[in-house]
């Protein structure tokens, strides 16, 4: 029999110091759901990058027709999900005069900005506050965080186009026109943050058993909770803790790697290994042979903050200008380098595959969110999800078409399934209609936008 006592959205298990959100149950409510009124769950938005553009025959469907059913080869890892797919082809990116020698330096700047930095303070940071930060400032009193930051490189790229402060070229979100927000790298870092455990400022996370005691601690806790929920709650809060589990196991591996590989170019052999064994391979993080592990651990993250309602927004820098290479997908080549492909089917079909392979971390998460049931639908029904870049055509600098992936139904705000085609409209337009599909209220503009693009939401 159904217990019909409800437990607010917030509650948490609790153990000797530890806390663990928990996912939406059937016998919980929102926090700041109104009484009498049927419990509808937030609207989440989320962004994830890519830089230097794409190979746009591999990236845009035919035409609309053929979209869902014969998906371009950049976008074939979200074939199960395409029906909460909305692509657009037609929005602009910033014009970039006077800085038009810093392609690099703004593709990534002005991505959630939607604005030039002040050209007359070139060497400071002075942009505007960005999309996300916006919504943050809506949404985040009813969160333990705010938002989250996510970056798969550190952001401490050294180069000066134009004069531009470094630090435009590997920041997307912005609190303010002058304070860039800083994303975490580090994995360990992000786990404990959403477990209310936080570490020093430039100082990694414990890899010790702590986390892993605080688990057992809370999923002990849990066992008791679990004999007062429905047989379908039931079976929730041991699919979300299995989960919680796995992020823990997958980044505990990663980091005994780490310390193997350590170990052994330090001369010191592991005690569980033959002699004539292969070393360990080193794992570089974050530009390491299994980036995608990597980068599959961090989007888990994401799913894991959202799926406790931990933040509701969240910014995911998969990587930045220069230097990022790919061994995974067979080939060391520079991401940036072969970019300037000048149409050699070589260098562009390297392009192509290191979209796809972003494209496809991206859909390994939002896939994820169509997976778990939340309210009367999934996670990602309640969610905006956008991957994009900040130009269209790195081999010609171009941003007359910039690639954006929007995913998620917004809680019934957009209308999925479709490619328009000729969409009129700028990355302003763009990102000030996502944040009114998401319910936060706009006193202006975000950037350049001048109108919103109704096509995109369903009315």
């Amino acid at each position: 029999m159904r217990n019909n006592v409800l437990i607010d959205r917030r509650t948490c298990l609790k153990g000797v110091g530890a806390s663990l959100a928990l996912p939406l149950l059937e016998t919980m409510g929102w926090a700041e759901a109104v009484r009498g009124k049927a419990v509808k769950p937030p609207v989440r938005i989320g962004f994830m990058y890519m830089p230097h553009g794409v190979i746009m025959d591999q990236f845009w469907p035919a035409n609309a027709e053929s979209f869902l059913k014969s998906p371009p080869p950049a976008l074939e890892s979200l074939r199960p999900v395409l029906d909460q797919i909305l692509l657009m082809k037609g929005i602009s990116g910033v014009p970039i005069s006077p800085f038009n020698g810093a392609p690099h330096a703004l593709e990534l700047s002005t991505w959630l900005t939607a604005r030039l930095p002040d050209a007359d303070k070139r060497n400071q940071i002075n942009i505007a506050i960005s999309a996300d930060q916006i919504a943050a400032n809506y949404m985040g009193g009813l969160t333990s965080l705010p938002s989250l930051e996510l970056a798969t490189m550190p952001q401490t790229h050294k180069e000066n186009q134009e004069g531009l402060n470094e630090g435009y070229y590997s920041h997307c979100s912005y609190r303010s026109p002058t304070q860039a927000v800083p994303a975490e790298t580090n994995p360990r870092n992000v786990l404990n943050r959403l477990f209310g455990k936080s570490d020093k400022p430039g100082k990694a996370g414990q890899t010790d058993p702590l986390d892993r005691q605080m688990l057992d601690l809370v999923i002990g806790g849990a066992k008791d909770l679990r004999k007062k929920l429905p047989q379908g709650d039931q079976h929730k809060l041991d699919e979300y803790l299995d989960s919680v589990r796995a992020v823990e196991r997958r980044i505990a591996a990663i980091e005994y790697r780490q310390k193997e590989a350590a170990l052994e170019k330090a001369g010191v052999a592991s005690s569980k290994r033959n002699a004539s064994d292969s070393p360990p391979i080193e794992i570089k993080i974050p530009v390491g042979d299994k980036r995608s592990e990597y980068m599959q651990v961090m989007c888990d993250l994401n799913v894991l903050a959202f799926q406790t309602d931990t933040t509701r927004v969240s910014t995911y820098i998969g990587s930045t200008p220069n230097g990022v290479s790919y061994p995974e997908l067979g080939f060391t080549d520079t991401h940036h380098s072969q970019t300037h492909h000048n149409n050699e089917a070589g260098k562009a079909g390297k392009v192509a595959a290191i979209t796809k392979f972003n494209i496809d971390q991206f859909a390994y998460m939002v896939k994820k969110m169509a997976s778990l049931r939340e309210g009367e639908g999934t996670l990602l029904d309640n969610c905006i999800m956008m991957w994009g870049s900040g130009l269209e055509d790195g081999n010609k600098h171009s941003r007359e078409n910039l690639p954006f992936i929007i995913a998620g139904k917004g809680g019934g705000s957009l209308n999925t399934g479709r490619f328009l085609a000729s969409t009129k409209g700028n990355q302003g337009d763009l990102l000030t209609t996502i944040l009114a599909c998401a319910g936060v209220p706009l006193d202006r503009p975000i950037g350049i936008a001048t109108k919103p693009l109704t096509e995109m939401m369903r009315v």
